[in-house]
């Protein structure tokens, strides 16, 4: 305990305090609160178990606090018909409907200096409430949900399940799709376009996106060297959740937790691309740009390299990006910000991966450290030529110091629907040819 009120004060930097060892009563660690979540916490074996447990006990009146969310409509059901949440909710347990809340920092986060275990699909730095900026601080641990349940009813005192038996069969999971169709819309193949959709004042279009040209201009806007970045890195959930349906409001907190600055650098180079795609001349807003045009035909030539045939955009480096939830805004903020591509070691799921490929990206890869620093410019010459071949290699070139420098890049190996989707600019833009 003593090596973790160590660690949140080097986190903390003086700026808030977090404490475990007060939180010690009798030789037994007291707990604030319990959550028992998510697609894969919330099941129904797990809450038929908890509440086994919880059966004629109590959670106790004090400050702990016991929060059960089904992972989803039917589930809840199936648990009503059983009787578990009416034992549950004798028991002092709060029961919420089927939501990802807890798991990205959106609902039930502990309290200042309070520790929460959980047994959560997420449980990932800065998901919980914790924002020693500010001065809060809090903790949270993994805990199986049969041990969490044991904890309630001993009113927080943190217990193993072990001191409630083995436990016993919770019976089979039938599964009613009754709430689905009484509530969900059931589109598929059978639009109805002459439906409005209603807008509210936060809910926007996606940005219009171009296809990809035949050469590409990256800038360097965040260059990231930990050993991972998690989704919620690249974009914070718990605060943000009320832009999801406004692409360029959500945009501007991407990356605000580990690279404040990123946001205007991107903008920038956004901006850029904007005036070439309007045949005005891009160095009206960066003089540096034509800089690093008349280096690139120097070694290319005039009439192969022009303005109109390289799209501009901004590029990330992270070591191994993507780790956490499949939240599609990780990716999709890059891109509505101007973002072409990523360039990592290794990507840290094949979601993460997959999502930089819908939103029009390509998911470069290298080998060697990055020789390359926020700001520079990298030119990645037949792009288009190279994303319609089988190859998985391809030149680039570091635009500094008046010269190229040759690097590497790879990409993952992509199916050709794939590559057509990053040529076409995105996903939605291939849907949209398909049916043209």
């Amino acid at each position: 305990l003593a090596q973790v009120e160590k660690r949140a004060d080097e986190v903390a930097g003086g700026r808030a305090q977090f404490t475990l060892r007060d939180k010690l009563q009798n030789g037994r660690l007291q707990v604030q609160q319990a959550v028992i979540a998510g697609c894969a916490g919330g099941t129904f074996s797990n809450i038929m178990e908890a509440s086994r447990i919880l059966r004629g006990r109590s959670c106790g009146n004090g400050e702990f606090a016991l929060n059960i969310y089904p992972s989803s409509q039917p589930v809840y059901q199936e648990l009503i018909r059983k009787g578990a949440i009416q034992s549950l909710v004798d028991s002092g347990a709060i029961l919420r409907t089927a939501f990802c809340g807890p798991c990205f920092g959106a609902g039930d986060t502990p309290g200042n200096n309070g520790l929460s275990i959980r047994h959560t699909t997420r449980n990932f730095p800065n998901r919980e409430g914790s924002k020693p900026g500010q001065g809060q601080m809090a903790a949270v641990a993994l805990m199986d949900a049969r041990s969490i349940a044991a904890t309630a009813a001993n009113g927080g005192r943190l217990t193993s399940a072990e001191e409630f038996g083995s436990g016993e069969p919770t019976g089979a999971y039938r599964f009613d799709d009754r709430a689905y169709k009484a509530r969900v819309y059931m589109g598929f193949g059978k639009a109805e376009p002459e439906e409005q959709l209603v807008y509210g004042p936060n809910i926007k279009d996606w940005p219009e996106m171009g296809e990809l040209t035949e050469h590409i201009l990256l800038r360097v806007c965040s260059k990231i060297m930990d050993e991972v970045t998690t989704t919620d890195e690249l974009i914070p959930s718990g605060e943000t959740s009320s832009y999801r349906s406004n692409p360029m409001g959500l945009a501007e907190f991407a990356l605000s937790r580990r690279d404040p600055q990123y946001v205007g650098r991107a903008k920038k180079v956004k901006a850029v691309e904007e005036l070439r795609r309007s045949g005005e001349n891009p160095a009206e807003i960066d003089p540096e740009i034509e800089k690093v045009f008349e280096v690139i035909r120097s070694y290319w030539g005039n009439d192969t390299v022009s303005p109109l045939q390289t799209e501009i955009g901004s590029v990330i480096y992270a070591v191994k990006p993507g780790d956490g939830s499949a939240r599609e805004q990780a990716a999709s903020c890059q891109r509505v910000l101007g973002g072409l591509a990523n360039i990592c070691r290794e990507y840290a799921t094949k979601r993460y991966c997959s999502n930089v490929v819908n939103w029009g990206m390509i998911p470069f890869c290298m080998a060697e450290e990055p020789e390359f620093e926020v700001g520079d410019y990298l030119f990645v010459p037949g792009v288009w030529e190279f994303l319609s071949s089988d190859e998985t290699k391809t030149e680039a070139y570091v635009v500094k110091g008046g010269a190229l420098h040759k690097i590497q890049l790879t990409i993952p190996v992509l199916t050709q629907e794939e590559k057509e989707i990053i040529k076409a600019g995105c996903l939605i833009n291939y849907n949209r040819n398909r049916k043209k």
